[in-house]
């Protein structure tokens, strides 16, 4: 077993204190190298870093720069799109407006001829019928007139020249305007 004996000392010298010479020299020695050292390799190296970290940054930079310029055309463009296809859902609408205007005139128009050519057959039928109504009439009145007036007369009328008579009667009081 070997036994420590650690001697206390007491420090009252100001050598105790303060380096020596020669420590000062191997420090200042030893600071120089490094420092060389750390001048010539690790400087250039940690430049070399730095520079390639700086332009690596200003590449993103200038990558989300170029970004933001192609989203802004692209979005300008897109509202121009939007633009263009409001238009032509306007115009379509449009359209399909006149269209439906167009339609509805059509329908209006032969509806209307449809109600003239009804009523010019209402008419003609209606015309046709009191020309008939009319002939029969004629012929009935021409009966009773003849055997009204072979009452009258008490003697047989010849029926042809009375009803020839009666006939220019009839068209006298059908063309009178009374």
């Amino acid at each position: 077993m070997f036994a420590i004996n650690i001697v206390a000392q007491e420090v009252s010298e100001k050598g105790d204190v303060y380096p020596k010479g020669s420590e000062l020299i191997v420090g200042a020695i030893a600071f120089g190298f490094f420092f060389f050292f750390l001048w010539r390799w690790v400087v250039p190296r940690f430049n070399a870093v730095l520079s390639e970290r700086r332009a690596k940054i200003q590449g993103q930079l200038e990558s989300a720069e170029q970004t933001r310029r192609q989203a802004e055309g692209e979005l300008a463009e897109y509202r121009e799109q939007l633009a263009s296809a409001r238009g032509d859902a306007n115009r379509i609408i449009e359209e399909a407006r006149e269209t439906a205007e167009q339609f509805r005139r059509d329908i209006q128009a032969k509806a209307e001829e449809e109600s003239r050519n009804t009523v010019a057959r209402a008419q003609d039928e209606i015309r046709a019928e009191r020309d008939r109504v009319f002939n029969e009439l004629r012929a009935q009145v021409a009966d009773i007139a003849v055997t009204l007036a072979g009452r009258v007369v008490g003697a047989e009328l010849d029926t042809k020249s009375h009803e020839r008579l009666i006939d220019e009667y009839i068209e006298q009081v059908a063309s009178s305007p009374n």
